[in-house]
């Protein structure tokens, strides 16, 4: 396709447009799921000129691992090509950021980092860059504890933003893990990156699946309401083996930290929650049904208030009046999760299986008592975010609605909001529990000392 200008990046945001309209465009965005081709057919980024680039972290999500199927540099590499140049890799580990550019220097890539700089912080790179390294888009993939918030060494957004106006931001997934007080912080981000313009987009790659925009595109074209989203989400924890994730002190716990994905494609598809009517019930580490068999970490040295539920149980409303449901359950062993979706509508029924590695869609519709299946065996949702995020960047698609971002911070604010509010509601059912079996203890001691 050959490619022109079409209207401004600035004129196409949700901020210029009426705002009830602005607020249902960026909570609502989709893709007609056949736009999004996989990275070995994809067609190179086709400008001419050096795309600057920042990353902010050099650990798996923005190199990759045996983990997972996350690599942002991979996928920048394919889009962009020879056009791509990372200026700077900033990572306090000094000598992780060095060995994962050494590999990239000694590769076929090496055009995109023979000239990369490591540096430990985002303010040693603002002191010793040269105006021809001024990035075009700054890729955040350090831990979510040191971001999401204005408070000084844990506000990179804020400072990007100041330092580079008007420069594109893609930030990972959960914006913070932070105690839940901080909260409102992450939402006084939210509201600088939407005044300022700043094109941002987060890290739920999920909502790229074809899969996904597929079942949204049978929403729209039907003019279906939703009337629930079930989602779970059960995790193989023999294969999780950093004590971190198991504290939820430092994770913020599973919900919070990896149930996220799940709980944001619930709103994705039900809408706004009502926060107050968020309840939750949780299996702890204490309970009998919670013991787990094949740990990889001494949970021990962990302080027992800060150990993580083995499950998750949730239900809340919508503001449309439908119900939402998502299970987190730390349970499974080996290396393979398992994961699903399911909507329901008038007439129709959605089922989303397997969506991180083979994602597979049943549906059922009208007059067919029988599921359709559909399988996508060759998607990659996480390049068609970063394709995305480059296309509006460049804004040189011919069609408007080519280019899309799926998850704005603002979303993912909300996101954010929903698993603290399951968290909290947890712990506050669990505490209840508690004071319960306690004060009928009491007055079985009262009843039996005054016999």
């Amino acid at each position: 396709m050959a490619s022109s200008r079409r209207g401004s990046a600035r004129s196409r945001r949700p901020s210029d447009m009426d705002p009830r309209r602005a607020s249902q465009s960026s909570r609502r965005p989709s893709i007609d799921p056949w736009r999004l081709i996989p990275m070995d057919k994809a067609i190179q980024s086709p400008g001419s000129n050096d795309f600057n680039v920042v990353f902010v972290g050099a650990g798996n999500i923005m190199f990759g691992s045996d983990e997972g199927p996350w690599n942002h540099s991979f996928r920048f590499e394919h889009k962009l090509g020879p056009r791509l140049k990372v200026v700077a890799l900033i990572d306090p580990a000094v000598e992780r950021a060095r060995s994962v550019l050494k590999k990239k220097c000694d590769s076929f890539v090496i055009s995109a980092y023979q000239d990369t700089r490591v540096y430990k912080s985002v303010e040693e790179f603002i002191k010793n860059m040269s105006p021809r390294e001024k990035p075009r888009a700054v890729i955040i993939g350090s831990p979510p504890m040191f971001r999401g918030t204005t408070l000084p060494g844990r506000d990179i957004e804020m400072q990007i933003m100041a330092h580079f106006p008007g420069v594109a931001m893609f930030i990972e997934k959960p914006i913070a893990t932070g105690p839940k007080s901080e909260l409102e912080e992450a939402f006084k981000v939210s509201k600088y990156i939407t005044d300022n313009n700043v094109i941002c987009s987060v890290g739920y790659m999920l909502r790229y699946l074809k899969a996904v925009q597929m079942m949204k595109q049978i929403i729209e074209e039907n003019n279906l309401t939703v009337m629930t989203t079930i989602a779970r989400y059960a995790c193989a924890y023999e294969a999780i083996a950093k004590p971190e994730w198991w504290d939820k002190s430092k994770s913020a716990g599973p919900v919070i930290e990896q149930g996220t994905h799940f709980c944001d494609l619930s709103r994705y598809f039900g809408g706004e929650v009502d926060i107050s009517t968020v309840s939750a019930h949780s299996l702890e580490w204490d309970e009998n049904a919670g013991h787990l068999s094949k740990m990889t970490i001494d949970e021990s040295k962990i302080p027992p208030e800060n150990r993580i539920p083995r499950v998750t149980s949730a239900t809340w409303k919508y503001d449309s009046g439908a119900v939402g449901s998502f299970t987190h359950v730390v349970a499974l062993q080996g290396t393979n999760y398992s994961c699903e979706l399911e909507i329901y509508a008038d007439g129709y029924s959605m089922k989303l299986v397997n969506p991180y590695v083979q994602p597979v869609l049943y549906v059922r519709k009208p007059g067919d008592d029988f599921e359709q299946t559909y399988r996508f065996p060759d998607d990659d949702p996480f390049f068609s975010e970063v394709s995305n995020l480059i296309d509006v960047i460049e804004d040189i698609e011919e069609d408007p609605e080519a280019a899309q971002i799926l998850s704005s911070f603002e979303d993912a604010c909300k996101t954010y909001e929903l698993t603290w509010a399951i968290r909290q509601a947890s712990e506050r059912s669990r505490q209840q529990k508690l004071d319960a079996s306690k004060a009928a203890a009491d007055k079985q001691k009262v009843k039996q000392a005054s016999a």
